[in-house]
């Protein structure tokens, strides 16, 4: 930290989305104490190099935002939320909890995690325990309303559900982009700061970028080529591709060969997706799905990258499968330039390459539904159900930690009407949303400036090697309780261990990480006293002390020393072939096409042919937005982040739509009424509406969100339809009638 006793600075990773850029914050002194007084990109960021967006530069309003929740919240005899101290809510939650449990079993409580989770240090370490700690089966998070079949098909193909690879955006000649707009979303499943600026470095250097989407966004506006296919069918144009790969003899997986079995397999269940056989379906010329195959192949590297436009949709899990099946078949897996797994300082030392455990999908159902688990979670479109229905298990607690499924989930009416039957619900969140209004305890966390930060699970996805921490740039005020205690205390509250010092629980975990490391041969601490590594710990707080052991039993030999040393980062390097320490199938090769893809595959194939004319929504990124998170931020809630219903100008004469005026849009779960905007960066045949607005609810105390509403595009949605493999919401490509509102 640098500056005068009046005005200082400090470094501060930004958690508002998944880039994780450097700032710089402007630190200054009031009345009240120290506040945030501005935001820049840090120059010497190590990653970022002081790219900077809207979302990093509004820091200091969002940090500083009035309508933060100060202090816990907790419902009284009368049924109202009142302001409570620490001590009476942790209190609350041990006394009534516990008796639930003990009479009800674990699976009657439901734990839901919304995004920010992985915005947070709190949110990466204490969830985990808490789950282990309570040993419900009853998980929901925000991974089945996104990327679950991101993690499904690399669970199938690698053995793990978190091996995930990237794109070298750095180095690539060739992307292949589905689904996805980085220049509004920052990136998704990929850390890379600055991402419109690698995509314009890529074509600088002669390399070609292609972009698939219903919407010519902003990234598909940069693209060599921009391909307006029809919601929902990437899985069809990918498998089209892989067939004209396999028909013009044009797979080279070099290297991989040794490590990949089933491309024979795969050769045959792709032989039908002829591009002339899906040309309709996608409505897509088929010499085109030729040409982009022939280029895929004859770039000297490549890389396919699919993202929440082709997972949020009925074939989600095959088409994030397909994603990867084109970059092995091209050769381009764990290669420079093509797509490689990263390795982030906190993970283990790598293993030797050998068989795994392998990734189980179904192990457990949901009970009303039957719906299967996936990464030990059930689709959160089934909350409602599992809290209404009546009998064994029935869920009658929930804790919601930095969630608001009201608005993120289909069907937020029911979830609505059905929270209130529970007998208690817990939930962390800075603000009284939709969600948290809720709850019968609310513990807010502290201004983002007020916690120390390092990323989890961002660093395991970065498009370069790194890493970077930071300190808490602001000490908390005076009453205000850490992140990292919060989910400590309510760890002990349920576990029954309430009263405990809340680093009983990082003792516990540190304890626990250790004994498994010295036991294990291939621990850089393989048979050391596990006692005296405890001792040597670095840093001032639980925490602290757990990374520091993560980074000690990490692959680069760090220490929590070496972070502090270094406020602006250390560049670990580019990424580099490793496919032989991620892969964790029972086979010890990958698996190129496992049973559960290969059973789902004759559903894809009904969908050959098919045309369906009628409208289909899908939903829109801002710049300015993060899902719901930000609309109560002033200077972000306008100028174009609106929303409006887009729609193409020849739909719109076709219907009498007019610009500004209003719409009855309806689907299966309901219908509403919303204003138009017409514009031809929406294809025909599609409408554009945007997620995480519908802030019009009474109880909420978002007094910037509540001004500008908007509609909530998932109460359109009946939450039935999911994709079968993953339990993903299907959230774009679902048809809906329009018409103007009466």
């Amino acid at each position: 930290m640098t500056g005068t006793d009046a005005t200082r600075t400090a470094p501060r990773i930004c958690p508002l989305c998944e880039a994780t850029c450097g700032l710089t914050l402007t630190i200054g002194r009031d009345g009240t104490g120290e506040k945030v007084t501005g935001a820049r990109g840090d120059r010497d960021d190590v990653f970022s190099q002081g790219f900077i967006c809207p979302k990093g530069a509004s820091f200091g309003e969002l940090d500083s935002d009035p309508d933060r929740l100060g202090t816990p919240l907790v419902r009284d005899e009368h049924g109202e939320l009142r302001e409570a101290t620490w001590d009476e809510a942790f209190d609350t939650v041990a006394a009534r909890i516990r008796p639930l449990i003990e009479r009800y079993g674990p699976n009657a409580v439901g734990v839901v995690l919304g995004n920010p989770n992985v915005h947070t240090m709190a949110g990466g370490l204490y969830p985990p325990v808490l789950l282990s700690t309570l040993r419900t089966r009853n998980l929901f998070t925000a991974s089945t309303l996104d990327q679950m079949p991101k993690h499904v098909s690399s669970g199938l193909l690698f053995g793990s559900a978190g091996a995930i690879p990237v794109p070298d955006l750095d180095r690539t000649d060739h992307l292949l982009l589905l689904g996805a707009n980085p220049l509004d979303s920052n990136g998704s499943l990929c850390t890379a700061p600055d991402f419109p600026g690698k995509l314009k470095a890529l074509r600088r250097r002669g390399g070609r970028l292609t972009v698939v989407d219903p919407r010519r966004t902003r990234t598909a506006r940069l693209a060599d080529r921009h391909v307006a296919i029809r919601p929902g069918t990437d899985a069809l144009l990918l498998a089209a591709l892989a067939q004209v790969l396999f028909e013009e003899d044009l797979t080279d997986l070099g290297p991989l060969t040794a490590q990949v079995e089933g491309v024979d397999e795969v050769r045959e269940a792709v032989r039908e997706f002829t591009p002339e056989a899906v040309a309709e379906a996608c409505d897509m010329d088929a010499g085109t799905i030729r040409t982009i195959a022939r280029e895929l192949a004859a770039a000297p590297t490549a890389a396919v990258y699919g993202r929440i436009g082709s997972c949020t949709v009925e074939h989600g899990t095959l088409a994030s499968w397909l994603v990867d099946v084109l970059n092995i078949l091209t050769g381009n897996l764990d290669r420079p330039g093509g797509a490689l797994f990263p390795l982030a300082a906190h993970d283990r030392a790598p293993r030797p390459a050998g068989p795994g455990k392998g990734f189980a999908l179904g192990r457990w159902s949901s009970r009303v539904g039957g719906h299967p688990e996936a990464k030990g979670e059930l689709p959160i479109t089934v909350l409602a159900e599992e809290i209404e229905t009546p009998g064994e298990d029935r869920i009658r607690a929930v804790i919601a930690i930095a969630a608001n499924p009201v608005l993120s989930a289909p069907d937020g009416d029911r979830l609505d009407r059905a929270l209130p039957g529970l007998d208690l619900m817990v939930s962390i969140d800075p603000y009284l949303n939709e969600t948290s209004r809720h709850a019968d305890v609310v513990l807010p966390p502290p201004p983002p400036s007020r916690s120390a930060h390092f990323d989890f699970a961002f660093n395991a996805l970065a498009v370069r090697n790194q890493v970077r921490y930071t300190p808490a740039a602001i000490p908390l005020d005076a009453g205000a309780m850490d992140e990292c205690e919060i989910h400590a205390r309510l760890v002990l509250a349920v576990s029954g261990m309430h009263g405990a010092d809340p680093s009983a629980v990082d003792d516990m975990v540190v304890a626990g990480s250790l004994a498994k490391a010295v036991a294990d041969p291939h621990s850089p601490v393989h048979g050391q006293d596990p006692e005296e590594l405890a001792a040597g710990l670095g840093g001032s707080s639980g925490p602290e002390r757990r990374l520091d052991m993560m980074l000690r039993l990490g692959p680069y030999g760090l220490t929590l020393d070496h972070l502090l040393a270094q406020p602006h980062g250390i560049d670990l390097g580019p990424l580099r072939p490793r496919l032989s320490q991620v892969l964790r199938t029972r086979s010890g090769r990958v698996e190129l096409l496992p049973a559960p893809i290969a059973a789902d595959l004759p559903r894809l194939r009904r969908a050959l042919g098919e045309r369906d004319d009628r409208l289909v929504l899908v939903g829109r990124r801002h710049l300015r937005s993060n899902n719901s998170w930000m609309h109560n931020v002033a200077t972000l809630n306008g100028g174009s982040n609106r929303c409006t219903l887009q729609v193409h100008p020849a739909d719109a004469a076709r219907l009498g739509l007019d610009d500004g005026a209003t719409a009855r849009i309806k689907a299966a779960g309901g219908e509403l009424e919303v204003p138009v905007e017409i514009t031809d960066a929406v294809r025909t045949g599609v409408v554009s509406l945007p997620h995480g607005w519908g802030h019009d609810r009474a109880g909420t105390r978002m007094s910037v969100a509540a001004a500008r509403p908007g509609v909530n595009v998932n109460q359109l949605l009946d939450g039935s339809l999911l994709d079968p493999l993953s339990g993903t919401a299907v959230l774009n490509g679902f048809a809906v009638e329009l018409a103007p509102a009466r």
